[in-house]
């Protein structure tokens, strides 16, 4: 089979939707299949080889985040040429719903068109531009999938359609398998974009200040692209970072295979929570924020703990407990990956290459749909 994918955030910075891409792609190329992914970047030198560059992108505030899209006539008629080029079976577009090349993508494929949508936002920038104007959009994508029951719900409510339910995937493989970091003593563990509110930095970080001085070996590990001087951190805390910043893919599960603990003290926004997964696949017990998502990933709580969203003083008991109960971080541990079984990639390409047939059948035959 021929696919398209098209992403519509930076392929240069990393991110959920990109690093999901990039998996799926790679997943069914291994299968056998043809694939090319469409994405903003300025060239392809550093890029994998089936990814095609689609231009500079533009840094924009989207979902509590900033997302680095690529829209416009100089855009539109790169999408045009690489779908020309391509002779796809089908054409699979991320987040359709944005200012980006994915929504280009819908208004100039002449094919079946497969939609995934990430994100549990009720409101985007097509949906405030006009109901119509998102309406036209929807109807040319022939069937969607959400990652979870999260997105799919707005499939349902707002966008007046279903979704087939099918999550993030996780090399589960390349994190088990990871050799640890060397580094000694207890370590919790947070990856992210820790200048970001949502991310719950300083959730953690007020946690860490309360059981620091009573675990002098205690000592955070943190990577993520941000700069250590853009927040403001407990003296205690600030004094026992690892700080490993921007890490590669490699070193991301190392990272997660070497931590104690690994926290997730999200305070909203989350539609999956992709890094849980990352994390029950590299066996690292696991302290969440209780978000309707993270709460589906982790089993309702029997593949990691839980606590309240934003409460510091919760996640501060759950982290001493945690550290002082040996059997318990092993027991998490192996729930966790039992758990993440179900999100390995190949389970889940199969599962969207079944929905790509669905797609070419239903626009080769619409009485189908």
């Amino acid at each position: 089979m021929r696919i398209g994918i098209v992403c519509p955030y930076s392929m240069e910075v990393p991110g959920g939707v990109q690093l999901h891409v990039r998996d799926l792609a790679e997943a069914l190329i291994a299968m056998g299949h043809e694939v090319s992914v469409l994405a903003p970047a300025d060239d392809e030198q550093d890029l994998p080889p089936y990814v095609v560059a689609a231009g500079r992108a533009v840094a924009v505030p989207y979902n509590g985040s900033v997302a680095r899209l690529n829209f416009g006539p100089i855009s539109a008629a790169r999408v045009r040429r690489w779908l020309n080029q391509g002779s796809f079976d089908v054409v699979h577009v991320h987040e359709p719903t944005t200012p980006s090349l994915s929504l280009l993508a819908v208004m100039a494929c002449d094919g079946p068109i497969v939609a995934t949508f990430h994100t549990a936002m009720t409101r985007s920038a097509v949906l405030s531009a006009g109901r119509k104007v998102a309406q036209l959009v929807l109807e040319r994508i022939t069937a969607r999938i959400a990652v979870s029951a999260l997105a799919r719900r707005v499939q349902v409510e707002h966008l007046d359609g279903g979704a087939v339910e099918i999550p993030n995937g996780v090399a589960v493989s390349k994190f088990a398998d990871a050799l640890p970091l060397s580094y000694s003593g207890e370590l919790v563990g947070f990856l992210g974009r820790f200048t970001e509110p949502r991310k719950g930095f300083d959730v953690l970080a007020q946690a860490l200040e309360a059981v620091m001085p009573q675990r002098p070996a205690l000592r955070l590990l943190l990577a993520g692209p941000s700069d250590l001087d853009e927040v403001k951190l407990p003296h205690v805390v600030a004094s026992r970072i690892e700080f490993l910043g921007r890490v590669s893919e490699e070193d991301k599960a190392r990272m997660l295979r070497t931590v104690d603990v690994y926290v997730a003290p999200n305070t909203g926004g989350e539609s999956f929570g992709m890094i849980l997964t990352e994390a029950m696949a590299a066996g690292a017990a696991i302290i969440a924020s209780d978000l309707d998502a993270f709460r589906r990933v982790l089993d309702g709580g029997k593949a990691g703990v839980l606590f309240p969203v934003g409460d510091s003083e919760a996640l501060a008991s759950s982290i001493v407990d945690l550290l002082d109960d040996g059997e318990r971080r092993q027991a998490l541990s192996e729930a966790a990956r039992k758990a993440v079984a179900a999100y390995d990639w190949p389970v889940v390409a199969q599962q969207v290459l079944e929905v790509y047939q669905t797609a070419i059948d239903a626009y080769t035959d619409p009485s189908t749909t």
